[in-house]
């Protein structure tokens, strides 16, 4: 489905959605090469926060470009394999989402309410080990849904009431005995999506419970800005999510859920970074850095090649005897 079907809308979306696409990439690659580049960012927190922005890009990738392409074409056809991919794609990168807020839930739970032992439990072999877990419980969920797909006997020429192929819109196109994939679906809802909100809100009912016993308000609003990015992030992926399938199921309108969607597929991704770099001194300084280092580099290259452009030959350089005032040949 297009977002509009007005043909001289089309150009303005695409580049709106081009931009927004080029921002998520440059905002999440940025927060990943600012924690790689500090030292004092190689914690859990922020590992799992690296994981969280390359998940981010691969999940807006799934669907922007082919999107983008799509405007500028005004075309709305997508392949059988290439429909397939996007689905197999989206699913994983989607679940893979919900992991990781589900562990960085975690992680802050330990961090505040056992502060004393947080090196101990969260070490590096743990921390490694949940993303994998996430990983493979992301894939488990892609292939589910590509079992299911895949018995659909009729699958040529379908309208797909969204603008990428959704995993749960290709569900709904069966016209034989659902019973056996709405079992199916309903388990596999409860097991991402009931246990990683309960997860989430029993950590965050033990933070808000030891916050509130720190006597100090200095102490409370420390505490709890460890975990306010991420309860931000929380609340508008799931709230987005939330809101796309309950709306659509309440107004019944393909149009309004292919906008909805918008939100939890393109503009959720967007704001992570924001979020994350605007409420963290930490990340703030380390893109600081980053980008100082950068612009010294540049610096330095440029002259270098002004110095080897100038033809300038300082002679006793490499004998180390060359001082300060010393007339250069050449120069």
């Amino acid at each position: 489905m297009s977002l509009s079907e007005d043909p001289e809308l089309q150009p303005v979306l695409s580049g709106l959605f081009l931009t927004m696409y080029l921002v998520t990439v440059l905002g999440n690659l940025l927060i990943v090469l600012a924690v790689g580049s500090d030292p004092r960012l190689h914690t859990p927190m922020y590992f799992f926060l690296c994981n969280l922005s390359l998940a981010d890009v691969c999940f807006i990738s799934t669907t922007v470009p082919k999107m983008v392409v799509d405007l500028l074409t005004h075309s709305r056809v997508i392949s059988y394999r290439g429909c397939l991919a996007q689905m197999s794609v989206f699913a994983i990168f989607a679940c893979m989402e919900y992991m990781l807020l589900t562990v960085m839930a975690y992680d802050r739970y330990v961090a505040i309410c056992h502060p004393l032992h947080y090196p101990v439990i969260m070490n590096p072999r743990l921390c490694g080990f949940l993303v994998l877990v996430s990983l493979l419980a992301s894939l488990l969920d892609s292939l589910v849904h590509n079992l299911i797909v895949l018995q659909f006997t009729n699958f040529k020429g379908v309208e797909i009431s969204n603008f990428f192929c959704d995993p749960s819109q290709l569900l709904n196109l069966t016209c034989s005995d659902t019973f056996f994939n709405n079992i199916v679906k309903c388990s596999f809802g409860i097991i991402y999506g009931i246990f990683p909100i309960s997860g989430i809100l029993f950590s965050y009912y033990k933070i808000i419970s030891s916050i509130l016993r720190i006597s100090s308000s200095g102490g409370k609003y420390k505490a709890f800005s460890t975990c306010g990015s991420h309860l931000a992030v929380v609340c508008l992926f799931y709230g987005a999510a939330f809101g796309v399938y309950l709306g659509s199921a309440v107004s019944h309108s393909p149009r309004k859920g292919a906008v909805a969607s918008v939100m939890y597929a393109v503009v959720t991704p967007m704001l992570n970074p924001f979020i994350y770099s605007l409420r963290n001194r930490d990340i703030k300084r380390a893109l600081r850095r980053l980008l100082s280092r950068q612009s010294i580099s540049k610096m330095v290259a440029l002259a270098a090649v002004h110095v080897k452009t100038s033809g300038c030959v300082m002679e006793g350089v490499s004998r180390g005897d060359w001082h300060v005032g010393q007339p250069v040949e050449g120069g």
